[in-house]
């Protein structure tokens, strides 16, 4: 299929690699924030000047962008997707973003002629090296169906979790669940660590007990050997990700008493000057002064 792809990341440039591998057209929009795409071009890809220009003849545009301030300004800012969108094109949010945004975007999009299906990701960077990720996919099943090629040339599973809206509330309530954890996963090490407790054994009580999971998992490379490299996601996302979390909590009337303490937690570090310490980084940044 003709696809076009806006934000070339740490997860947009495996995304970018694997749709080429698939043996999709891909253009994908030239940005300052893009990792290294030279790879890309000499494979196929078309580079690009506009949102609008990435979505010139593409049956598929997926975003993969930071957030909902991202999302709507390449859907609607000056040059944007829907300026000239093409009928019939679906537009994939792939990038965490707020429901209520979400659904106003769907609607925009629809409007334009275009149809929206919100698919944020789990799982991390390498994944999308290897075509591995998961997605959360929110939309109508016949659209899903449509552009299943597309989205199977670079995951491992496809959820339907439902209309549009769902995925981003379903991506949501994982990274609150997964952060926290692993927040609290940090605090825990940390104190471990001040109280000169050995760090293995420390993660082999936690792992033959409650605290075995994904998080301890991800986690405990950096607690026993200061090895940060497999979760290369910035403290400044992950507060992002549990502010978008306590929005939508705050939205429904739900309580958010622990989240607002996860939130409190990397407000601080990010506020510090440490938006760009890896999440493992965390344990680190937690730890007694002295």
């Amino acid at each position: 299929m003709k696809v076009g792809l806006i934000g070339v990341g740490l997860m947009g440039q495996g995304i970018a690699r694997n749709l080429l591998k698939g043996g999709h057209g891909l253009r994908f929009l030239e940005h300052p924030g893009n990792q290294p795409t030279e790879d890309l071009v000499a494979n196929g890809a078309v580079p690009c000047d506009s949102p609008a220009a990435v979505g010139a003849g593409a049956e598929v545009v997926i975003l993969c962008v930071t957030g909902s301030a991202q999302v709507e300004a390449v859907l609607t800012g000056e040059g944007g997707l829907l300026s000239d969108l093409a009928p019939g094109t679906v537009v994939v949010d792939c990038s965490t973003s707020l429901p209520e945004s979400t659904l106003a975007m769907a609607e925009r999009t629809q409007a334009a002629g275009g149809h929206f299906v919100d698919a944020p990701m789990t799982r991390t960077a390498a994944h999308a090296q290897a075509g591995t990720l998961n997605l959360l996919a929110g939309g109508e099943a016949a659209v899903i169906d449509r552009i299943m090629p597309v989205l199977e040339s670079f995951t491992e599973a496809v959820e339907r979790v439902g209309p549009v809206g769902t995925g981003h509330r379903m991506k949501l309530l994982h990274n609150y669940v997964s952060i926290g954890f692993m927040s609290l996963l940090a605090e825990a090490a940390a104190q471990s660590a001040d109280a000169g407790v050995d760090p293995a054994v420390l993660v082999r009580v936690l792992g033959q007990g409650g605290g075995a999971s994904v998080a301890l998992d991800r986690l405990s490379p950096y607690i026993t050997e200061g090895d940060r490299s497999g979760l290369p996601f910035f403290l400044g996302n992950a507060l992002k990700d549990i502010d978008y979390y306590h929005q939508m909590a705050e939205q429904a009337g739900a309580r958010k008493g622990i989240a607002e303490g996860v939130l409190e937690t990397l407000r601080q570090e990010v506020s510090a000057g440490h938006g760009e310490a890896w999440l493992p980084e965390l344990i680190s940044l937690l730890r007694r002064p002295g």
